[in-house]
């Protein structure tokens, strides 16, 4: 027996591109059979990573290259263990588990902690969701088609996606949106950007544009951070893996699913990086970025209009497959926490509040870039501000679920993956912070943003002692991980709640407060910006 919420998350895994029936057991011996296996399990990770390069990374990464060349390209790589380890262990999680990224902080952490993740997530996508959109009108209205009626419909398709009750039609589709992305590579060849510079850029680290411009170009290092690793993707992944059905007997396949999808955003980012640099390089357009709309007129003006419509369709596609995959995670995680049947595999009759919280999502952000005067600069800001804030606690709850042996037995986190998350845990907590310092201080100064980092740094040594000293001082036992494949999480009702240490009470406690005082900070910057227009 186990803790799976949902009677259709059991069964026959029936992928976009292949179905395993639930009682095939046999060995996968040979390349032919492995290759069916796989492709019968691509989806979970291919999406969240395409689903994360939307239209805000386009904005980023536009930004990186138009104004500084192809000398952040090295920010790529360093992001790319972070994604990995992230990922890894969302993806543990669902397919060990059974049960949503949400409901296992609501049981695990209590109360206040599952709503705080729920509501805020929820708040955050809405937000995210309308970014999307702005990307979908940028794209339309390049391609010069009308505003309202094309949003109308970009609507209809994000719905009609995923109301065929059908699991397999909506993960086609997805997949379908996710080929789409590639549109990025005929762009760059177009562009033809040296590839001696990419090159160097990729492994020659390097902060340009002098110490005027650093805390900007600072802040723009931040936003590839943040627009990269986002809180969505571990509450969709980790719903998504167990929609589909996928068991730890599979974990390598899902692995290798998400180093398909981190491999197409890496070059999808760099293909943007790139191809911005050789645009703008020598114009008056270098150093001097507005938007995606203006990198569309960049690419026309280098290599012809066909080039420029690609990109729009590029900036199209990667808007209705973020808001995909941002509307199923809130979908998912109220369902989760709420106890509504909340499956791929239901029709809209069997999961009627699943399909309302997905559909309502998507009207309330078209309808908003509709609205005369929406203020979509803010919401943008918002949403950069919000994620900032929100990742540090998302990262953290992941780190201390993969360690609770109820919850995850065999499969829990090794010392080296604890080390490397909990770093990751502490940049970007400081990240977060410098974030929030950055929107509440516009003026904020490089000299400053080095000052908090430092105060972070200064702060997480006596905390990492602490955490060396207690494991010296109590060696935890030994893991068996013999038999793990089989292994699944009983179900929640029998699990007794975790103990919580002093060191982990007064982290929390501290994690609590900054929450309170960042998001209270960030809400009076917003009022005062909106009554000061």
């Amino acid at each position: 027996m186990t803790a799976v919420l949902d009677t259709e998350h059991v069964g026959d895994i029936k992928g976009a591109l292949g179905t395993i029936r639930v009682d095939d057991i046999a060995p996968r011996r040979g390349m032919s059979a492995k290759l069916k296996t796989l492709l019968a399990i691509v989806g979970p990770g291919l999406i969240v990573m395409v689903g994360d390069n939307d239209a805000g990374a386009f904005a980023t990464y536009g930004q990186a290259g138009q104004n500084y060349g192809t000398h952040l390209l090295w920010t790529l790589l360093l992001l790319v263990p972070v994604l990995y380890v992230n990922q890894e262990m969302v993806l543990r999680l669902g397919a060990v588990t059974g049960v949503g990224h949400a409901r296992l902080i609501l049981e695990r952490f209590g109360k206040f902690w599952g709503a705080f993740s729920v509501i805020d997530l929820f708040l955050l996508n809405a937000l995210t969701l309308v970014t999307e959109f702005i990307g979908i009108t940028m794209a339309v209205g390049y391609l010069g088609l009308p505003k309202i009626p094309s949003v109308i419909l970009a609507a209809a398709v994000i719905m009609a996606a995923a109301f065929t009750g059908s699991f397999r039609r909506f993960e086609r589709i997805a997949v379908f949106f996710c080929a789409g992305s590639l549109l990025l590579i005929p762009i760059y060849l177009a562009a033809h950007p040296p590839v001696g510079e990419m090159a160097r850029g990729f492994v020659v680290p390097s902060l340009p544009g002098g110490s005027s411009g650093m805390a900007t170009l600072m802040l723009l290092v931040i936003g590839i951070v943040g627009t990269t690793v986002a809180p969505w993707q571990l509450f969709f992944q980790q719903s998504y893996i167990i929609d589909k059905r996928i068991t730890p007997r599979f974990m390598r396949y899902e692995k290798a699913d998400l180093w398909i999808g981190i491999v197409i955003v890496v070059v999808g980012a760099a293909a943007i990086m790139g191809f911005t640099t050789a645009v703008f390089a020598g114009t008056e357009g270098f150093g001097n970025f507005t938007d995606s709309t203006g990198i569309a007129g960049g690419l026309e003006a280098y290599a012809g209009r066909t080039v420029g419509a690609l990109f729009a369709v590029a900036l199209l596609d990667a808007s209705i497959i973020g808001a995909f995959a941002v509307s199923l995670s809130s979908a998912y995680a109220l369902g989760d926490v709420l106890g509504l049947k909340h499956s791929l595999h239901r029709d809209f009759r069997q999961a009627k509040g699943f399909y309302a919280v997905y559909a309502g999502l998507i009207a309330l952000a078209a309808t908003v870039v509709l609205i005369p005067g929406s203020p979509l600069g803010l919401i943008t800001e918002g949403v950069q501000t919000l994620a900032g804030v929100l990742l540090p606690s998302a990262t953290v709850f992941l780190l201390l679920l993969c360690n609770d042996k109820q919850v995850l037995g065999p499969w829990v986190n090794g010392r080296a993956t604890n080390v490397f998350a909990s770093l990751v845990v502490g940049i970007l907590v400081t990240l977060s912070i410098v974030l929030t310092a950055a929107v509440l201080f516009p003026d904020i100064t490089a000299g400053q943003i080095l000052v908090i980092a430092a105060i972070c740094a200064a702060a997480g040594v006596p905390a990492a002692g602490y955490a060396l000293l207690r494991r010296r001082g109590r060696a935890p036992a030994p893991v068996d991980r013999a038999g793990r494949e089989g292994w699944r999480m009983p179900p929640l009702a029998t699990l007794t709640r975790p103990v919580m240490s002093t060191g982990r009470k007064i982290g929390m406690g501290a994690l609590r407060t900054y929450l309170a005082v960042a998001m209270i900070l960030v809400i009076v910057k917003v009022v005062q910006t909106v009554l000061g227009a």
